[in-house]
């Protein structure tokens, strides 16, 4: 958006907030934004603070959102309240749920607590039955995800050319962890369940940025639950709390296959998922000029460490991480 047309925005969305707000002289402060168009902003003025999502037509569609938000409401998830609606404009009045996500309020005395009410909302999300025309986590999505991983983080950030062999290795571990996906039982999958998309209150913790909801493999969500692209633990706690997550998601008649199968499921899901998001944040930093995501490379790299050496099959990922990836990156770091 250029900077003329972002002041125009700027006015539009203040004075359709006035309105909404039945208060003349409201301000508004940016609240957060999202890694697309969408930002937020707070109110201030006579009454209770609210939150205006500005999502600009064109760039970012409100609808997808807010059909999604009335489904998940239905499911009995917590999520934000609408207050007020201008579809056409793209601009909605939504509760303010506060500042801090519960990526900045949880550490280590209070994670076992918040982690089991996140599954409790977690386990209502996955019960939801999908609408006909929900999209599916299928071979199309995982194919471009996989993408993602080669064509941004490896080509383009860290300059690498793999030769024959080594993308030969890299397409055998690919279609593995795509054949995992695909035979794992689906459910309602929010792809980015994870303590930055959820606020700390009560009833919830709320649910945030659900408008990507597809049907997918059920151990999706709770590894992004627990290997955070923000924030990390170590891998003795999250075995534990996937463990705690399978024996409540059994006990809540979600399709989850015995626990030694669902672990491996999570762990294969956490390095399709771990390889996507760093091909994500290369194309944020190259393409997009947003520069603050690929500090948190170093992250995915740990997790894949973690277990890589747990799965024989994906032994060529770890070849090609130590002979290729890991120097590459210490080049660009210097």
């Amino acid at each position: 958006m250029n900077p003329q047309t972002a002041s125009q925005r700027e006015l539009q969305r203040l004075a359709w907030a006035r309105a909404a707000l039945g208060d003349p002289a409201a301000t508004l402060e940016r609240a957060s934004t999202d890694a697309g168009f969408r930002s937020y902003w707070r109110s201030h003025g006579a009454g209770a603070s609210r939150i205006v999502m500005d999502s600009p037509p064109g760039l970012e569609d409100v609808r997808p959102w807010l059909a999604m938000r009335d489904l998940l409401e239905a499911g009995g998830v917590r999520v934000p309240q609408v207050l007020a609606r201008d579809v056409e404009q793209g601009f909605l009045l939504l509760e303010d749920l506060g500042g801090p996500t519960l990526a900045q309020v949880i550490d280590d005395g209070n994670a076992d607590a918040w982690f089991d009410a996140a599954v409790g909302q977690l386990l209502k999300l996955q019960a939801i039955a999908p609408p006909p025309a929900m999209g599916v986590f299928g071979e199309a999505l995982l194919q471009r995800d996989a993408g993602l991983f080669e064509d941004w983080f490896l080509r383009t950030h860290l300059g690498i050319e793999l030769d024959c062999g080594e993308a030969e290795e890299l397409q055998l571990v690919q279609r593995r962890l795509m054949d995992n996906a695909l035979a794992q039982a689906r459910v309602v999958v929010h792809r980015d369940f994870m303590p930055r998309n959820l606020m700390p209150v009560e009833p919830g913790p709320a649910v945030l940025d659900f408008q990507d909801c597809v049907v997918g493999p059920i151990a999706y969500d709770p590894v992004s639950l627990f290997k955070d692209a923000f924030l990390s633990w170590p891998l003795e706690r999250v075995d534990g709390w996937l463990a705690r997550y399978h024996g409540r998601a059994a006990a809540a008649g979600l399709p989850v296959p015995p626990l030694p199968v669902f672990l491996r499921d999570a762990d294969w899901l956490g390095v399709q998922r771990h390889l996507k998001i760093l091909g994500i944040f290369a194309r944020l930093h190259h393409r997009d000029g947003k520069t603050r995501y690929l500090v948190d490379a170093p992250r995915f790299i740990a997790y894949l460490d973690e277990v890589l050496p747990r799965h024989p099959q994906l032994q060529p990922l770890q070849r090609l991480l130590d002979a290729r990836i890991r120097p590459a990156m210490a080049e660009v770091a210097a």
